[in-house]
């Protein structure tokens, strides 16, 4: 089964579950910037993450997981189920 990686800056307490678009670092690579309503306490704005990006790539919960940066702000989610094109195409990603 293929697997994707994308990289996201949470920012918890947000005031809402929102994708805001993509930024880049300061090496130039991109990551998208999402935000949650969950407190960065005992996971929940990881699992307010996961929630958010799973349903907006249409899979199921256990087929997203941080997989880097659990307790940082620049996370690395491992997509299962979905090629990097896949991803791509799905959010828009910046070339």
């Amino acid at each position: 089964m293929s697997s994707a990686v994308l990289a996201v800056r949470l920012t918890p307490r947000g005031g809402r579950d929102a994708i805001d678009g993509w930024a880049a670092d300061a090496d130039g690579r991109p990551y998208l910037k999402v935000r949650v309503s969950a407190p960065p306490v005992e996971g929940e704005a990881n699992a307010a993450l996961v929630a958010l990006m799973a349903k907006r790539l249409g899979l199921s919960r256990s087929a997203v997981r941080v997989a880097g940066g659990a307790t940082a702000r620049l996370k690395r989610l491992e997509i299962e189920g979905l090629s990097p094109g896949d991803l791509d195409r799905l959010l828009g990603v910046p070339g």
